[in-house]
């Protein structure tokens, strides 16, 4: 009997999803698993949220498969040692699993290959995380990973444009065993993988992760973008950003598979030609293609998440104060946008870019002058969408630590002014910082000024209540400022192939910063923040 197996790691989901169509091809006994073992979909460091979301989409793929007389097998273990056992117990013929490009995952797959290799089990994987395949894209550079984002699109372009979704999986046909003893192959409550939840599920902001919450999503977001290009601009959500609505993002749903990024460009793609009957211009899915080119600068890079040993990372002396990484990642700092945007984060594993961006910089090059190495395993823990790569990449960018020609603009996100502009109403701050909530809008983002009788009156003390800023914006920022200049002239004879952007509208992307805004005419930087021009 021709009996399949198709391996879950990311990409948790039915559509579009080629290597469980492969697996189901001329099989007429299939098993889904999943396998727990210690690292796998980013599990080595993971907060409550993030173990939520994973655990909502395997339970979400579990009632899939019931509706097809299946259930999802899930293991604890190594992965080699778990298909060894399965492969002799069920007879598998056939082992398909989805691409997983990162280096951090090679080790595994390729023991898993070998094994199938030495079992004589067909092994198959398939590209679908991505747009492209990232070896494919080194390979067709030279054989290594495009430095600037410029080459990157143009190596694309010559490799052609990304494969479209395929068809729905069929399962009719094909038997799907559920054994007698199932329960003890069955997904462990939450409560049994997960850490605690530290705020017992008190959130303003609920996640559902899986596909079908996903797809729903999917189809809200389509017609949003269907709105605004009715109305003659693209990324809406980047003219205002949306700091207080419900969850509405996709990110956390690519992130783990969820959605299909081939779905998403396509569909997008589509939807504007089909309004606007013109070919979009690269801005509509620059966001998709920066995910790319953090995918393929990871690849073969083991050192990717740290500064030591990083071929693409400047090597820069951050401060090492415990206190003052823990007074951030707390939001205990004394910033008030600085503390909700981490308040939201941990509580609800989410945060807008344009808050990410702030809280980095504020740990990084802005004020701390901490390493981005330490923000980053916080992000891992906590954010929703982290992924190994783009995560890291993220921070080597925002930190300048891989592009110290873009970022020499310590203004750019000023823990007060940049929250005014974000929030100008100061509802974001009160609602993570109830202790704020009745400090008139003029002190709420810098309460330490406001003078001793208003302080009363809006019962929070400063240095008592809430806390002091941990450092003086305007003192510590000159001080980073010539630290990074110094860093730049003692490095600027040596050839570093660290990345680096190829002109202001790769920053703007980037930066979320939108070329031109609904209302008409051009967006300047300074619009959102005093001195972004110097981007």
């Amino acid at each position: 009997m021709a009996v399949a197996v198709h391996w879950f790691r990311h990409g948790l989901r039915l559509h579009d999803n080629p290597a469980l169509k492969a697996a189901l091809d001329d099989a007429e006994e299939f098993y889904p698993v999943f396998i727990f073992d210690g690292q796998v979909a980013g599990t080595k460091l993971c907060g409550y949220n993030r173990w939520k979301f994973l655990h909502d989409s395997l339970t979400d793929l579990d009632n899939q498969f019931k509706k097809v007389g299946g259930r999802l097998y899930v293991f604890e273990g190594d992965p080699s040692e778990v298909f060894s056992r399965l492969f002799e117990e069920w007879g598998v013929k056939k082992l398909t699993f989805e691409q997983d490009p990162e280096p951090i995952w090679q080790e595994r797959d390729n023991a898993v290959k070998k094994l199938c290799d030495d079992q004589g089990v067909e092994c198959i994987e398939k590209i679908s995380h991505t747009l492209w395949n990232p070896t494919e894209v080194i390979n067709r550079n030279g054989g290594t990973p495009p430095v600037t984002y410029a080459i990157f699109r143009h190596v694309t372009y010559g490799i052609g444009l990304p494969d479209k979704p395929t068809e729905d999986p069929e399962f009719s046909g094909i038997k799907l065993p559920v054994s007698n003893s199932f329960k003890k192959f069955a997904l462990p409550p939450i409560e049994e993988l997960a850490p605690e939840d530290e705020f017992k599920g008190e959130r303003i902001n609920k996640w559902i992760g899986g596909e079908t919450r996903g797809l729903e999503l999917f189809d809200i977001r389509m017609k949003i973008e269907q709105a605004a290009f009715k109305a003659g601009y693209c990324l809406p959500n980047q003219y205002k950003p949306d700091l207080l609505g419900p969850p509405m993002s996709l990110s956390p749903y690519l992130r783990f598979g969820c959605i299909s990024i081939r779905k998403f460009y396509w569909t997008i793609m589509e939807v504007f030609k089909e309004v606007r009957k013109d070919e979009p211009s690269y801005q509509l899915i620059a966001q998709l293609i920066w995910r790319e080119y953090f995918y393929t600068m990871s690849v073969g890079n083991d050192k990717y998440d740290q500064m030591e040993d990083n071929p693409i990372c400047l090597n820069i002396p951050w401060y090492n104060n415990e206190n003052h990484l823990e007074h951030w990642a707390l939001g205990k700092t004394g910033y008030p946008w600085i503390d909700a945007c981490m308040v939201q984060l941990r509580r609800e594993g989410w945060l807008h870019h344009v808050g990410r961006h702030a809280v980095s910089c504020f740990l990084t090059r802005g004020d701390l002058w901490i390493s981005w190495e330490e923000g980053l395993k916080v992000f891992l823990k906590n954010l929703l969408d982290a992924d190994w790569s783009i995560c890291a990449g993220n921070w080597m960018w925002v930190s300048s630590s891989a592009f110290e020609k873009a970022l020499q603009c310590p203004k750019c996100f000023c823990p007060v002014r940049y929250g005014r502009r974000m929030d100008p109403s100061g509802e974001y701050v009160r609602r993570y910082l109830p202790v704020l909530k009745d400090m008139p809008l003029r002190y709420l983002f810098e309460p330490w000024k406001a003078p001793k009788a208003v302080q009363e009156k809006a019962n929070c003390i400063i240095g008592k209540d809430y806390p002091l800023p941990i450092v003086d914006h305007r003192d510590v920022s000159k001080r980073n400022a010539g630290m990074m200049d110094d860093v730049v002239s003692i490095l600027k004879d040596n050839v570093i192939p660290h990345c680096a952007p190829s002109d202001e509208s790769e920053v703007r992307s980037f930066v979320w910063l939108p070329s031109h805004l609904s209302a008409g005419g051009r967006c300047t930087a300074n619009e959102l923040c005093d001195g972004i021009m110097g981007l």
